[in-house]
């Protein structure tokens, strides 16, 4: 499979259209975005720590990503149901792009990952694959955390690295505003957002909670140092607060 490598402060708009929509009219354009949210930007900090009671600074985030797609559906996605996309129209960014959810993130916490002309109307789906980066600081590895954590006056410096593959499949964003509608001559917003309290749990939330019984933490990192960190099980992408299908590979 032939892959294009680039990071996404640098990366081109390039495009591909399953339905030829370059050549129709009324095309605008869809803007692809990752999300880290507050956590990967600023970080866990008092009071809200990691679910095991750790302070957590990262100095990067990278998350290696293929096969970005939008999608107008035939009937809304159901994720909790699973399988293929109903497609109508779909809109895909060609290549592998290595995003950085800290150093890439505007004011608004958003990473440019590209963006492509596509025809006029409601993107209510998308998927990605995240896949082990090629060359960079992430070569070898599909999502690389770096930073520094802190409890009890220690401080350690650390750098969690996984080679898990995925497919995330998702139905229409869930926020404050809704996403997806494109105009002609338009622009819209298509949005990946990767949770991290689903990896490093909640200090807000009890114990008990589904999310914290998933999450791992950084108690098992505690001695700083690079170290393996599994990310299966631990539903890291949404669309907004919206869940996603995932496939492991």
């Amino acid at each position: 499979m032939f892959r294009k490598s680039c990071y996404a402060a640098a990366c081109g708009a390039l495009m591909l259209l399953s339905s030829g929509a370059s050549a129709q009219t009324g095309a605008g354009t869809l803007h692809f975005q990752a999300n880290g949210e507050e956590f990967a930007t600023k970080g866990f900090v008092a009071p809200k720590l990691t679910k095991d009671g750790w302070a957590v600074k990262f100095s990067n985030i990278y998350v290696g990503l293929t096969d970005v797609t939008a999608y107008q559906t035939t009937s809304p996605y159901n994720a909790d149901k699973g399988g293929d996309i109903p497609v109508k129209t779909k809109v895909s960014l060609p290549g592998h792009h290595v995003v950085d959810l800290v150093k890439g993130a505007d004011k608004n916490g958003m990473v440019r990952v590209g963006q492509a002309p596509a025809p006029a109307g409601h993107y209510n789906a998308v998927s990605w694959k995240v896949v082990k980066a090629d060359k960079g600081a992430a070569a070898g590895y599909s999502t690389v955390f770096i930073g520094k954590a802190t409890k009890g006056g220690k401080t350690v410096p650390f750098k969690l690295v996984t080679k898990e593959e995925a497919t995330y499949r998702c139905g229409e964003y869930v926020g404050d505003e809704r996403k997806g509608f494109l105009t002609a001559n338009g622009k819209s917003n298509m949005e990946m957002t990767f949770h991290l309290d689903h990896v490093f749990g909640s200090g807000e939330m009890p114990a008990t909670d589904a999310m914290n019984k998933d999450a791992v933490g950084f108690e098992p990192f505690a001695k700083g140092g690079t170290h393996t960190i599994v990310l299966k099980g631990k539903h890291m992408g949404h669309a907004g607060e919206g869940h996603c299908n995932v496939q492991w590979h």
